[in-house]
């Protein structure tokens, strides 16, 4: 009866993937002659790697990476080399616990948005870090409208329950003054605090068009910069690339 019972007793303790291992097991450790200890505690691991593996799926869901970004999908060849000597410490994650910032420039083709979506994917997966990648436009709207609603402090907060944040084409489009605010808003409560990703293909010279008054504009960048890494990614296109081999395969 004791025996009959303790499927529904783990279960009841929230030990679902011992339950359904319990058999698999049990009959494992008598044919292999298990100590009590090594049973329970093959048991126990059984269930802590179903719970990491189920958690790091909750990241990843939860991080909204583009499919197909991911490390081994990185040509990291076509990378600049002092670019591709920044990525193994990249993804180690150091960055993240120092709550310093990733920038990486470049004109549009050149890789950015690829590479630090492969970090963040490695953040996730070999560190648990929390992620969310966001396009920057994206990320403006729900403040505003968060603004508009009285809730802009419970989105920050929001925000703020992730390690890392991803915003992608900061310099995609040009904010108008309402929308800078709340940008630089969202910047300033990160700062020495959590980490940024940002892609742009604005060089900071050109960052007045994004925060329009100059004193908005260097204050952003002296957050940004303070604690930061930077990437600068040049080169051929890739999707410049792509379409002149396939232009040729088709010759």
């Amino acid at each position: 009866m004791a025996l009959a019972s303790l499927p529904v007793l783990l279960r009841t303790l929230c030990l679902g993937d011992m339950a359904r291992e319990l058999d698999r097991l049990t009959e494992e450790a008598g044919r292999e002659g298990w100590s009590h200890e090594q049973y329970l505690r093959t048991l126990c691991d059984v269930e802590l790697a179903r719970r990491a593996e189920r958690r790091q799926q909750r990241l990843l869901k939860a991080a909204r990476l583009p499919d197909g970004k991911t490390m081994a999908a990185l040509d990291q060849q076509r990378l600049p080399l002092r670019v591709r000597r920044q990525i193994a410490s990249l993804a180690e994650g150091r960055f993240v616990e120092r709550a310093e910032n990733v920038l990486a420039f470049g004109l549009p083709g050149r890789g950015k948005t690829h590479l630090c979506c492969a970090v963040a994917h490695e953040l996730i997966v070999a560190h648990g870090y929390k992620v969310l990648f966001i396009p920057a436009v994206h990320l403006v709207q729900q403040l505003l409208i968060a603004k508009r609603d009285l809730r802009l402090e419970s989105a920050l907060r929001r925000l703020d329950g992730f390690d890392v944040v991803v915003l992608d084409d900061i310099g995609y489009i040009q904010q108008n003054r309402e929308e800078m605010d709340v940008l630089f808003t969202f910047l300033s409560e990160r700062y020495e605090r959590k980490s940024l990703m940002i892609t742009s293909n604005l060089v900071f010279s050109e960052w007045g068009k994004i925060f329009k008054d100059p004193v908005t504009t260097a204050a952003a960048i002296d957050r940004l910069v303070h604690h930061s890494i930077i990437l600068e990614l040049d080169g051929e296109s890739y999707r410049m690339q792509h379409a002149k081999t396939q232009k040729k395969g088709a010759e």
